[in-house]
């Protein structure tokens, strides 16, 4: 891959966009990883080689997210979809009931899995008004009981994302981060579980990412398969079965990228730069692109609007797509548009598609 070749202004919502150092890395490093004269692909889960690649990738999670003692890092697969039963699997025990907040479909999704293995509550719910904010922190209603309130940190189909999370006390703190993770510094010590898969902002699609406080691992459910019990990965440092090799190591190049990058806050003030380059375009547009997510609840990684009609919408995402643009369609579900701008899409594809908005709507207005 030289300097030249062409990129596309990638805007997919997932799998989305690697960092070009890091497309560039792998590929130099595809057929001799380390002088050993074998792909990263090809070696064993067991062997020096591999894990060296493995602990770094913990090692640099911890670091860019300041974890803090007391917590364990896992590699697990299924997405944050296995993820939804899971949880409950785990935490959900007979005599109590867990707390989901609705704000959007895959915390529906969430809540759904839930339900099939232990009783559930709606906690609170941004339903009305077709999810376009995040219920307000007072607004959440549990009691000391509660199993653990789940919550979805950014909502990617409406484009709302939490910008400040509920200090749930004794109750514990379950929250799918799957869109947003290390797009911007968060408090680890308020959850106790955080899960992600790492298909937008910190490697390739296989890997899920699990945060997990060790006091409340401890009172998982013991009686569940043993390939889904968080304990079984946390015993064997997530090396009890064979896991995603390549994913994990592609994951460890976007961490070793981000903290050249700055770190989490160099990250973050590069996502506030490209975030404010689209959502001041649509506000200053006189109505001509409608944002979907109220002000306060907009979100960092996923820009949704719309245009007066479907078909001025859909001549602005032909010629889109023309002009070099992907993966601006909206989710099937809502339609519209939506540009996902997460950690590895550049300053310069948004730049590009703020100039690209403001020349479409000087052209139809």
């Amino acid at each position: 891959m030289n300097n030249s070749v062409k990129r596309a202004h990638n805007f997919n919502a997932g799998p989305a966009a690697l960092p070009l150092a890091v497309l560039k890395k792998a590929q130099a490093e595809l057929l001799d990883f380390n002088d050993t004269g074998m792909s990263i692909m090809e070696h064993s889960h067991r062997g020096n080689a591999y894990e060296i690649v493995h602990n770094r990738a913990i090692e640099l999670l911890k670091e860019l997210l300041s974890i803090p003692e007391g917590y364990e890092v896992l590699f697990l697969q299924g997405g944050a979809s296995l993820q939804f039963s899971m949880v409950p699997m785990n935490f959900l025990p007979a005599n109590k009931k867990a707390g989901y907040v609705m704000t959007g479909v895959w915390s529906e999704k969430a809540y759904a899995e839930a339900e099939k293995l232990g009783e559930v509550f709606v906690a609170a719910t941004a339903k009305e008004g077709n999810y376009c904010q995040i219920p307000a922190l007072k607004e959440i209603n549990y009691d000391a009981d509660t199993a653990y309130l789940h919550v979805t940190s950014n909502n990617t189909i409406y484009g709302t994302e939490w910008h400040a999370f509920p200090n749930t006390e004794a109750v514990p703190l379950i929250a799918d981060m799957s869109s947003d993770i290390l797009s911007c510094p968060i408090d680890v010590s308020k959850f106790a579980l955080i899960y992600a898969g790492a298909q937008k902002n910190i490697g390739p699609s296989g890997v899920t990412v699990v945060i997990i406080r060790r006091d409340f691992l401890e009172q998982a459910k013991k009686n569940g398969p043993t390939m889904l019990q968080y304990a079984t990965f946390a015993k064997n440092n997530s090396l009890y079965n064979t896991p995603p090799t390549f994913g994990i190591y592609m994951m460890k190049l976007v961490l070793e990228w981000m903290k050249a990058e700055g770190g989490l806050l160099g990250i973050y003030k590069r996502n506030q730069e490209k975030a404010a380059l689209i959502y001041d375009t649509i506000d200053a547009s006189n109505g001509f692109y409608k944002g979907h997510a109220q002000l306060s609840a907009r979100s960092l990684m996923n820009v949704t609007f719309r245009l007066a009609d479907e078909n001025l919408e859909k001549k602005f995402l032909e010629q889109a797509k023309q002009a070099g643009f992907v993966g601006l369609n909206g989710h099937r579900l809502v339609g519209g548009c939506r540009a996902s701008i997460y950690n590895a899409v550049p300053y310069d594809s948004c730049q590009a598609l703020r100039d690209y908005m403001l020349a479409f709507q000087k052209e139809n207005s």
